[in-house]
């Protein structure tokens, strides 16, 4: 068994104000809660691992090269591997997601990426 208390759990700021905390996981999937001013989108990307986020809090409208819907509270997305990708806060108050990632991505996929 895993436990990871929220309070003591590794967080990261990919970028000010965007804040990222894993959750317990394994190599073969990881939970990441994220939450996102308003405004807040991440760069459009793509990653090996598939994706699917969940909204917890406020709204999320989600971005492919071809299309976009807008999430609401727990409405989720899933993302094959490698579909390029963006998640912006489109409301008006702070929003809060959970990401899982199958494989287990870690921290380093934003911290050490190079701009497109």
């Amino acid at each position: 068994m895993q436990v990871v208390k929220f309070d003591s759990a590794e967080k990261y700021q990919p970028e000010e104000d965007w804040n990222r905390t894993s959750l317990a996981g394994s190599d073969s999937f990881s939970f990441e809660w994220f939450d996102k001013p308003p405004g807040h989108s991440s760069p459009l990307h793509k990653h090996e691992n598939e994706q699917v986020t969940v909204v917890l809090k406020g709204e999320f409208t989600v971005y492919t090269e071809e299309e976009e819907y807008r999430l609401e509270k727990y409405d989720s997305v899933h993302f094959p591997a490698n579909e390029p990708h963006r998640i912006e806060n489109t409301g008006e108050e702070r929003s809060v997601g959970l990401d899982v990632f199958a494989p287990a991505r870690s921290f380093d996929f934003w911290l050490n990426r190079e701009s497109d």
